[in-house]
């Protein structure tokens, strides 16, 4: 048996006994040494909280009944990869949102370190060793529990909503659909009562929030994925164009891995080059996409991205002289 299959049989057997068990029998019963029942019974009481107690009468262990219901073990149970892949989770929730969920992602990182120190013993942490590199990221904002709480009931809420690119301020009740987390930045998706239509709030652009009493309207989520998932980016709304970008050969395997939307399409051409094609309804943040990539980019198709892309470079030029 290994260390689990012992703490499960362990187990197994305290709860079925009817009188306390004799170590001796738990070495014949775990197949192991005293010493071994003893680290057992310790590691249980002290990574489970199980109320293992010695009987002087009986000489043996048992659970003790003043503790209350019959003890069981954590509903729970991972082996060491799935444990670790939940670390690396929390450090991730923890990166992305520094001390937002400390209070409660911190019992479940010490729920995790506990059962990690049952399977390997002297575990020193995985988080600290588990780096997320985030570039141009927005704290979420002062109301991000604000809006997930209304989300969750779920209720209305009203916001005052600072909108950067006209500069203009404006306060509507607003239904919370869903939180997106996109490109190191977070999200509100939510029906506007004010317009009448889904729209797209960035967090850290909503100045004031207060939850409502009245319950939100719910939109059902295939309307949500037709409005919010179908086209290119943060921008949504039905495609109305479908961008045909061509890569230079020296790019072209580095951008055969990407993914930029569901509904791409991408293949070599016969001189090297790498072709995508993209559905999009909104141009800018395409442009902005195409433009990274500097010379290594022609946009085939539309006409009008084609002229935008083109103007935006004239433009960036023009202020090097």
């Amino acid at each position: 048996m290994d260390r689990f299959d012992r703490i499960f049989e362990l187990n197994r057997i305290l709860q079925a006994a009817r009188h306390p068990v004799s170590r001796q029998r738990l070495q014949e019963a775990l197949e192991c040494s005293r010493a071994t029942i003893t680290r057992l019974i310790e590691d249980m009481r002290l990574h489970l909280n199980a109320p293992i107690v010695y009987d002087r009468d009986h000489n043996g262990y048992k659970y003790d009944p003043a503790d209350g219901a019959m003890y069981e073990l954590p509903g729970l149970w991972f082996n060491a990869s799935e444990l670790h892949a939940l670390l690396t989770v929390q450090q991730l929730l923890t990166s992305v949102e520094p001390g937002l969920l400390d209070p409660h992602l911190k019992p479940l990182q010490k729920r995790i370190g506990d059962l990690l120190e049952l399977q390997r013993p002297g575990f020193d942490g995985l988080s600290a060793r588990v780096r997320i590199m985030q570039v141009g990221a927005r704290r979420g904002g002062r109301h991000f529990q604000t809006v997930a709480g209304a989300l969750a009931q779920p209720q209305r809420l009203w916001i005052r909503y600072f909108n950067r690119g006209d500069a203009r301020h404006s306060e509507r009740e607003v239904s919370p659909q869903r939180l997106t987390y996109y490109r190191d930045n977070w999200y509100l998706d939510a029906w506007c009562h004010l317009r009448e239509g889904l729209r797209t709030f960035a967090l850290d652009a909503i100045e004031a929030a207060l939850p409502l009493s009245a319950t939100a309207l719910p939109v059902a989520d295939e309307e949500l994925d037709r409005h919010f998932a179908v086209s290119y980016g943060i921008f949504a709304g039905t495609p109305q164009q479908t961008a045909v970008l061509r890569f230079s050969p020296e790019l072209a395997r580095w951008v055969a891995k990407e993914h930029w939307h569901r509904d791409q399409a991408g293949r070599f051409l016969e001189d090297g080059r790498y072709e995508l094609r993209i559905p999009y309804s909104n141009a800018l943040e395409l442009t902005m996409d195409v433009l990274r990539y500097g010379p290594d980019v022609e946009v085939v198709e539309p006409a009008i991205l084609r002229d935008l892309v083109r103007d935006r470079l004239a433009a960036a030029l023009a202020r090097y002289g």
